[in-house]
């Protein structure tokens, strides 16, 4: 018969096996939530730390729970959010991840991970914004969201579909990844040589640029709108941003995207967003803060800090 010590040893090691099975949903939820890798993380470590405090012979659905719970976590972080992006210095971008390096993003479609995509979901409510990702990346069931979230099934179902159809109003239907990524390449032989006339036929008539440095490096403070103005900006900062640069294809948020470096420094995240139209899209992540994490995908990189020479 196991003493006192040994049982309690083995409750903790079965409630550490059950987190560990569900952990990369909840940081998937928490993740297309805030856009925040490291939020997300800092969520799934609170949510342990209530998991092993809890009287878990009281808990019927495990998994259920622990969603629950992350879920719930999230909608706080994401209230206190909305006010600190108010306030971030230039265009707040999510916080980019190797999707092909890590599948710890755990969801059953890849729903609601672009950039585009998160993006939008910023404008929704915390609320809207957890009651879509339950339903759009994981399936979950209209009763079990509304247990999440504390409201009738009726109001889950109405946020859902107002989510949705928020969404497909701002968003056009996009390409696939082979075109994402042919168009990307285009992108960027043209960026680099700053040929207009190249961008410009890349380019949707209402193409937006967004550049996030967050104060930290030199980056434009607001959004470039359309297709003459952002060609003629690309091409401006064209012969200091590329010199020497080394290119790196990864996928981050489950498209094509590359790695900007020089002298092993990674020093932005280059991606598009495309459509019949042409790029809808450009992002640049340059702050050191965001990629941090995402320098790791380049072997031999190390990450970008406020310290380093501009790259533009």
């Amino acid at each position: 018969m196991p003493t006192e010590p040994q049982a309690a040893t083995s409750d903790l090691d079965h409630a550490a096996s059950v987190f560990a099975s569900v952990r990369p949903r909840l940081f998937g939820i928490a993740y297309r939530m805030l856009g925040s890798s490291a939020e997300a993380e800092d969520i799934v470590q609170d949510v342990w730390l209530r998991w092993q405090a809890y009287d878990r012979s009281t808990v019927l659905d495990p998994p259920a729970f622990l969603a629950t719970t992350t879920t719930r976590l999230a909608i706080n972080v994401a209230q206190s959010a909305r006010a600190r992006h108010e306030t971030y210095v230039g265009p707040w971008l999510p916080e980019p991840v190797d999707t092909a390096a890590d599948p710890a993003l755990g969801a059953e479609r890849g729903e609601a991970l672009e950039f585009a995509i998160l993006l939008l979901l910023e404008k929704l409510s915390p609320t809207e914004r957890a009651a879509y990702v339950l339903r759009e990346a994981f399936d979950y069931p209209y009763p079990q969201i509304a247990d999440i979230l504390q409201l009738k099934e009726a109001n889950s179902r109405q946020l859902v579909s107002r989510a949705r159809k928020r969404i497909v109003a701002e968003r056009r239907e996009p390409v696939g990844s082979a075109e994402q990524r042919r168009l990307l390449k285009a992108f960027l032989a043209a960026a680099q040589t700053g040929d207009l006339a190249a961008l410009e036929e890349l380019f949707a008539a209402d193409v937006v640029s967004y550049s996030d440095g967050g104060g930290a490096v030199r980056a434009t403070r607001i959004p470039v709108i359309g297709r003459t103005t952002v060609a003629k900006f690309i091409r401006a900062f064209a012969p200091r941003f590329w010199i020497d640069a080394e290119l790196t294809w990864i996928e981050a948020n489950g498209q094509a995207s590359v790695l900007v470096s020089r002298d092993d420094a990674v020093f932005a995240l280059v991606t598009v967003s495309a459509s019949a139209q042409g790029i809808d899209h450009v992002i640049w992540v340059m702050n050191p803060a965001k990629l941090a994490g995402i320098s790791l995908s380049l072997p031999g990189a190390r990450a970008p800090h406020p310290s380093d020479p501009e790259p533009s």
